[in-house]
C-alpha cells in the first residue's frame, strides 16, 4: 500500500495541481523551512469567505511540494471556517505514508502557510520568510 501512496506523492510532485500565481490574491503568505530549505508561497482569491481560487509556488522536496498540491486541491471551494478545521493529522492522512519527524516538517509546510498566513491563526508565532 505504501508504494501506491509513494506513486501518488511523486505524481503530485512531478505534475502539481494549482501551481502558479494569482495576479491579485485576497490573501497571500510565504514561508520557508530553515532546516531543509523548502520554500512555499500561497495565494487565494475569495468570494465572501469561500475560496474560489488557490495557487502555490515553491521549491523543495517531493513531500513538501506534493503536500502543497494536495492541500490546494482540498481547500478549493471551502469556507475560511472549514479551512481552520484542517488538522496536521488530515495532512498526514492525505499523504498516506509514515513520516519521520524531519519529513513531517516538510509535509506541514503548506499547512503552516495556510494557518499562519492565509487564515492568520497563531499570528504571535508566525514568522515570515524572505519570500514574502
Amino acid at each position: 500500500m505504501d508504494d501506491l501512496y509513494r506513486e501518488y506523492i511523486l505524481e503530485h510532485y512531478k505534475s502539481p495541481h494549482n501551481k502558479g500565481d494569482i495576479a491579485h490574491p485576497d490573501r497571500f503568505a510565504a514561508y520557508a523551512n530553515p532546516f531543509c530549505g523548502d520554500r512555499l508561497q500561497m495565494g487565494v482569491r475569495l468570494e465572501g469567505d469561500r475560496v474560489v481560487e488557490v495557487r502555490f509556488n515553491g521549491t523543495g522536496c517531493a513531500i513538501s511540494q506534493a503536500s502543497a498540491s494536495m492541500l490546494t486541491d482540498e481547500i478549493q471551494g471551502k469556507t475560511l471556517a472549514e479551512l481552520a478545521e484542517i488538522t496536521k493529522e488530515d495532512i498526514f492522512e492525505m499523504l498516506g505514508i509514515p513520516l519521520s519527524p524531519a519529513r513531517q516538517k516538510c509535509a506541514l509546510l503548506a499547512w503552516e502557510v495556510l494557518r499562519k498566513g492565509i487564515l492568520r491563526l497563531d499570528e504571535d508565532t508566525a514568522e515570515e520568510s524572505d519570500l514574502a
